[in-house]
């Protein structure tokens, strides 16, 4: 095999990994607790760690289909659905068979909050994305993400018409590699156009939040909190020493031995991701010179997944001499 085919392919395998680990460190209940306080007004002003009580049961870490009638699913016996079952034995978001559904897409982060009345719920989903998309309006596919978890209730959270029962939805969405550091709430509202008719329901089911993270790590500011976290959290470029130093000392997030093996393995998993683009690039690059070697080193790691800016800032180079590269390997 092609020796950059041999390094491309290892680079996109830690990549997934990455990705994979900065999802259970986001789906810890403290850090959950941190993004619900910036983003949901009932727990406004409260300290996190007050808000972690609040979370019901484990949040499901890249477990729920996604896919239309598979994000609520009834309990399997023996291998089946029984046609005979009732609502009253459906389990939850999830009881899928992982290796059934191989390749299907997932949520990243779904789970229930119970509100402080003590009697509501919420249903909080969270998706992490290491920029916003060229291909698609990100917005769009956060209208799907949401539409699938409020259809999904019906038969688990509530049966028949009882639409009175379903519970608001918060999808959140956390872009890294922004121009701008920025926090967006999308919901619904109403417009009279003839008459002024009091229509009942609740327009607060809906709520998509679009949180934008700077390349560049933001300077510790009240306005900035929620920010300067995920930025350490899923940096590719902070040592773990660094991130564990912020998060403990800044936000006095205790470093459980699990908070810290996975904050290890994503600085890991991340060195690994730009040795493998270097030694593809380097050894594709030996008899055509230094240059061409970055320059394939460049590709690779865009082919792996990683961003212009998150490029650039890997190996020292302005985006736009980053971008020129790419351009001149797509257009070749």
């Amino acid at each position: 095999m092609d020796a950059s085919i041999k390094e491309s392919v290892k680079a996109s395998d830690k990549e997934a990994q990455y990705d994979e680990k900065a999802k259970k460190l986001l789906g810890h209940k403290i850090i959950l607790a941190y993004i619900l306080v910036n983003t949901v007004e009932e727990f406004q002003g409260m300290n996190p760690e007050d808000v972690v009580k609040y979370i019901e049961g484990e949040p499901y870490i890249s477990t729920v289909p996604l896919d239309p009638g598979m994000t609520n699913t009834k309990e399997r016996k023996e291998g089946s659905i029984k046609e005979t079952e009732t609502p009253e034995q459906i389990r939850g978001l999830n009881t899928e068979n992982s290796e059934l559904n191989e390749g299907m897409m997932r949520f990243d982060i779904i789970f229930y909050v119970r509100m402080k009345d003590g009697l509501t719920q919420i249903i909080v989903n969270i998706e992490a994305q290491k920029e916003e998309p060229g291909k698609y309006y990100i917005l769009n596919r956060a209208i799907f993400y949401i539409g699938r978890i409020v259809s999904s209730q019906k038969g688990r959270d509530f049966v028949k018409s009882e639409y009175n029962k379903m519970k608001r939805v918060y999808s959140i969405w956390i872009c890294m590699n922004m121009k701008e550091n920025s926090l967006t709430q999308i919901y619904l509202t109403k417009k009279n156009i003839i008459g002024s008719h009091d229509w009942k329901g609740d327009l607060e089911l809906l709520n998509i939040i679009m949180i934008g993270i700077a390349e560049n790590l933001p300077e510790k500011e009240e306005n900035y909190g929620l920010h300067r976290l995920l930025s350490v959290l899923l940096s590719a470029s902070l040592e773990a020493e660094e991130k564990l130093d912020i998060i403990e000392k800044e936000y006095d997030i205790p470093i459980e031995d699990d908070i810290r093996e996975e904050v290890e393995e994503m600085c890991n998993l991340s060195q690994g991701i730009k040795e493998k683009a270097f030694e593809g690039g380097y050894l594709m690059g030996q008899e055509e010179g230094r240059e061409s070697g970055y320059a394939e080193a460049v590709c690779l790691m865009y082919e792996s997944g990683l961003s212009i800016e998150q490029i650039a800032g890997i190996i020292k180079m302005s985006t736009d001499k980053v971008e020129e590269l790419v351009n001149t390997d797509l257009m070749g």
